[in-house]
């Protein structure tokens, strides 16, 4: 940043934190760099928000943020997004920011991709009552119980305990009495 930009920032009460984080190794065949800028500017989060058709500012922004994420795996690609806290500089700086963010995408990455692709939740047919809800708590009660116990790919539990219907059982905690 030019001298004179951090001194016009200092003297408004804007405050720039960033954080770079390089995976230490080579994990699922990439190298993986992680850069934050986290820009808290007072007199303009004043006006944040304050264009368009509603026209109202966003009365809680303390932060806004850039996230740079590089792969490198054969060729290099950057991804570039943006976001926008309440969470001030004092409780979250640049390092905190980007936890929060990584944390979001397991969150996006062991739950909701799981629903979404290995149990195809967005072509259920069950849409009406309590229903979906219900199958819902099924999907997640699955998901749960096959990471509980020791299975890292969803998909490849299911079709085992298919396959084997016994450990299924032995799995919810059931003996099996087959043939009985």
């Amino acid at each position: 940043m030019p001298p004179w930009q951090a001194e016009d920032w200092r003297e408004r009460g804007a405050e720039l934190t960033v954080w770079v984080d390089v995976s230490p190794k080579q994990r699922h065949g990439r190298w993986e760099r992680r850069e934050l800028w986290a820009l808290s500017d007072p007199e303009v989060n004043r006006y944040a928000g304050s264009a368009g058709s509603v026209g109202k500012a966003w009365p809680h922004l303390q932060q806004v943020c850039r996230l740079e994420r590089r792969r490198v795996r054969g060729g290099i690609r950057v991804a570039v997004s943006y976001a926008v806290t309440s969470l001030s500089p004092e409780v979250a700086g640049a390092e905190r920011l980007l936890q929060i963010l990584r944390g979001h995408w397991k969150i996006e990455n062991q739950v909701h991709w799981v629903r979404d692709v290995t149990f195809d939740e967005d072509r259920s047919q069950v849409r009406s009552g309590n229903a979906p809800q219900v199958m819902a708590a099924f999907r997640n009660l699955t998901t749960t119980l096959v990471r509980w116990a020791g299975h890292t790919n969803v998909a490849a539990a299911l079709r085992r305990h298919a396959a084997h219907v016994s450990e299924a059982f032995i799995l919810l905690g059931i003996t099996p009495k087959f043939g009985e």
